[in-house]
């Protein structure tokens, strides 16, 4: 069995269990008592001299003293029962529109003017109360109104023309409850609003207070006088001073005046070149952010450059041991087979073995050789002399060359020009990677026309040079580690190739990609456009 639908408008503006309904009611619940005692009060005092039951003044009385004894009544029910918000509310309504009806009839009908009290009345219960409800008070007190004056009417012959005033007063009664409801649901929308931003700007800097606690690096917030207002751990550390908050930040790092007056004149909003300056031994550096604010409030990221030099070196003794065990590694198998057939050459053999072992030994040394230079090249990955190069009219002489020395027909290569390019890059950097590349594909290609293609493309700034063959294309299985030092399937490669075509390219602020999901090997080079002069 499905649940009842509700009413949108109450699900979305209030949760009648809350704890402000329920004192909203009973400080309302107190006006009303405040009401009756004042009514029962001034007619015990003064009679009817006020005009307060002129027709009747006894049962203005009893309605007063009815109306203030339910008042107490309903306060201590309050105290007790918390459930039910909407029926206790319709109930505190109900009571309202039948005493003050009583009071006025009492008071001589509509021209008493205490009928301007249902006003207030629904007023108040418009403020807690969902719309339907609002209307249904509203259609109530109409009704008491009409039938109050109908019965001037009736009873005492009153003039007709007297349901004027009872009818204006009724649309009042829609009007007021139907506009305070209106206004009372924007004000519950935008309180449920903010406090759920205030949940989530609470748990946003829950967040970034985790975060930046736990940074490698120092934050410091200052204000427009350089005074640390707000700080991390690590600034506590990295910082002479036992005690940052309300601290001069200039004194804390000497020479820093001259950058912080150069930094308060940079526009607003932006970040600023950082400066070096020496703590306790240890290289800080440390860069501006103006959070552009009224407040001029400026954060500061402090940077441990020693110990990011420390981890840098660790980072490249570890790289280098690593590389080390591999080239040991490579290097001992063409070893072992130098040495064997050496032993072999050493005994009396037949022409023909003495041919074999020398050609071993010749085949052995040429592949040292090649793993010297690859090591070599890697150590000159970061010699980066970038210069402007038209790849439309370098590529043609490129291929004439790996041609002629490669001893390879040149249909079998095939430059496709895409668009006009211009590069920044090592002209010996990109010979080298192109080299490889085309080395490789040349392998693996079938030996036809146009089997190997360099093709020139791009989108934006940014250019793509491709190497494409129409081989077999390199394995699922081996594409994640197509780039590793020393992976090969080439029993007389040394591995280093493609791992040493990539560092060329990132020396050169460019990428060397595998495209999958091609007919063949595709080889794509990613680098920016240079401009033309």
């Amino acid at each position: 069995m499905k649940a009842p639908v509700r009413d949108s408008t109450l699900s979305l503006r209030r949760a009648p269990d809350t704890e402000s309904y329920w004192i909203s009611l009973r400080y309302f619940n107190l006006y009303r008592i405040t009401v009756a005692s004042l009514f029962l009060g001034l007619t015990l005092a003064y009679d009817d001299a006020l005009g307060l039951g002129k027709h009747r003044l006894e049962l203005f009385r009893y309605a007063s003293a009815g109306y203030l004894f339910l008042g107490i009544v309903i306060h201590g029910v309050m105290s007790r029962l918390r459930e039910r918000f909407d029926l206790q509310l319709s109930l505190h309504a109900f009571l309202d529109i039948v005493a003050i009806t009583l009071l006025m009839y009492a008071s001589g009908g509509i021209r008493s003017g205490i009928g301007v009290m249902l006003l207030i009345s629904l007023t108040g219960a418009a403020v807690v109360a969902p719309r339907r409800l609002t209307f249904l008070y509203a259609a109530l007190a109409a009704i008491a109104l009409l039938l109050e004056q109908g019965y001037w009417v009736l009873a005492h012959d009153a003039p007709t023309e007297n349901f004027v005033q009872p009818a204006l007063l009724a649309i009042g009664c829609f009007a007021s409850g139907g506009v305070t409801s209106w206004l009372a649901q924007r004000v519950a929308t935008n309180e449920m609003l903010a406090r759920q931003r205030g949940r989530a700007l609470a748990t946003q800097t829950r967040v970034n207070q985790l975060v930046i606690q736990d940074m490698d690096d120092g934050v410091v917030v200052l204000d427009r006088d350089g005074r640390v207002m707000q700080h991390n751990p690590q600034a506590q550390r990295l910082l002479p001073a036992e005690r940052l908050l309300g601290a001069d930040f200039a004194q804390l790092l000497p020479g820093l005046d001259a950058r912080w007056s150069a930094w308060h004149g940079a526009q607003r909003g932006a970040s600023t070149a950082g400066a070096d300056f020496e703590v306790r031994g240890r290289g800080i550096r440390v860069r501006r952010l103006d959070t552009g604010t009224e407040e001029e409030f400026s954060v500061l990221f402090l940077e441990d450059t020693t110990r990011m030099r420390e981890q840098a070196q660790q980072f490249k003794l570890a790289a280098l041991g690593r590389l080390t065990a591999n080239i040991a590694h490579e290097i001992r198998n063409p070893l072992a087979a130098i040495s064997h057939a050496a032993e072999l050459l050493g005994e009396e053999k037949r022409g023909e073995d003495r041919e074999r072992l020398t050609r071993i030994m010749r085949d052995n040394t040429q592949r040292l050789e090649r793993l010297v230079s690859d090591v070599l090249q890697l150590n000159r990955r970061d010699r980066v002399a970038a210069e402007r190069i038209h790849l439309n009219s370098w590529l043609p002489g490129f291929v004439g060359d790996f041609v002629a020395s490669e001893a390879l027909p040149l249909e079998r290569f095939a430059v496709e020009e895409g668009r006009d390019a211009w590069i920044e890059f090592d002209r010996e950097h990109l010979r080298q990677v192109l080299w490889n590349l085309l080395r490789n594909a040349v392998r693996y290609a079938r030996a036809e026309p146009r089997s190997v293609r360099l093709a020139i493309g791009g989108f934006a700034d940014q250019i793509e040079l491709s190497v494409i063959d129409n081989g077999p294309g390199v394995p699922g299985s081996n594409q994640g580690q197509l780039f590793e030092p020393f992976f090969t399937t080439d029993s007389k490669g040394t591995g280093l190739g493609l791992y040493l075509a990539r560092e060329l390219c990132a020396a050169n602020r460019a990428a060397l990609e595998y495209v999958d999901g091609v007919p063949g090997a595709h080889f794509r080079i990613l680098v920016r456009e240079a401009g033309v002069t």
